[in-house]
């Protein structure tokens, strides 16, 4: 059984670092005028709940399965002090090493995968080896309710049952977006709990913008002796009111003026 995280934080600590990850990300996405803004709109109350009262750095793994989500991350790992927040003014830029879709070179991550639907495999491998090794950390992994369409992806979640994987963790944010339209309106991949449950998985599925019930749920996960999966239900334009209503969730474009409206709203939320 693995140990549970040590660390709390309280609800406002909770929404003011999602909103600092939201916050970031305006402001990385903004020099260039649309990006993957929806992507850390979404997970950020997620990105609060991991960073902030499960994820260890100097002890866990962490991975990021869609490479665009990288984005959440680095300012994840900006608010934390894993990565220098100078840095995320480069991102997106040419030769930065804070590229909009992450790669094996992006920092603050074990791993990041460009192909969608990997990450699991890749997660699944690193909690065999740290078992092998006799290393009791614990490995996350951020993949996405577009991935469940993969075929891999219930691959590496049979492989990982059938190993009783306990200390891996997958988080799935479950944000009904993908590049082509609405997951749902492509594929059905629901019902998503249950498909979890039925690959021998401990599954919590939760509002994914209540950080608290987040945290509950990754620390239930941290006393399952089986793999766990947290599914967190999300839009990609949740937390920031200024977005017109049919803002492209997918790739948000961002103008000037949209940008400092989204930074003032941000800021004056923070306080």
């Amino acid at each position: 059984m693995t140990e549970p995280p040590t660390a709390t934080a309280t609800a406002d600590e909770l929404q003011r670092f999602a909103d600092g990850v939201r916050l970031h990300a305006v402001r990385m996405v903004a020099p260039h005028g649309m990006g993957y803004l929806g992507q850390a709109l979404s997970s950020a109350e997620v990105m609060a709940a991991l960073y902030l009262t499960a994820y260890r750095p100097e002890h866990d793994r962490m991975v990021c399965s869609p490479g665009h989500y990288v984005i959440a991350h680095f300012a994840a790992a900006a608010l934390t002090g894993q990565l220098d927040a100078a840095l995320l003014e480069t991102y997106g830029h040419e030769d930065s090493d804070l590229e909009a879709i992450g790669t094996e070179r992006s920092p603050a991550l074990d791993l990041t995968c460009g192909t969608l639907g990997t990450g699991l495999s890749g997660a699944v491998g690193l909690a065999l080896a740290d078992r092998m090794l006799g290393h009791d950390g614990r490995v996350f992994v951020l993949t996405s309710d577009g991935e469940l369409q993969e075929g891999q992806t219930w691959e590496a979640a049979m492989f990982a049952a059938h190993h009783g994987l306990g200390r891996l963790v997958a988080l799935v944010d479950a944000n009904d977006s993908q590049v082509d339209g609405p997951v749902s309106s492509l594929t059905t991949v629901e019902p998503v709990a249950d498909k979890w449950r039925a690959f021998g998985w401990d599954v919590h599925d939760v509002d994914g913008h209540d950080a608290p019930a987040v945290a509950d749920a990754l620390g239930r996960a941290a006393e399952s002796p089986l793999p766990s999966v947290v599914v967190a239900r999300t839009s990609t334009s949740h937390g920031l009111d200024v977005l017109p209503p049919d803002a492209d969730g997918h790739f948000i474009k961002l103008s000037p003026e949209l940008a400092a409206a989204a930074v003032e709203e941000l800021e004056a939320r923070r306080g």
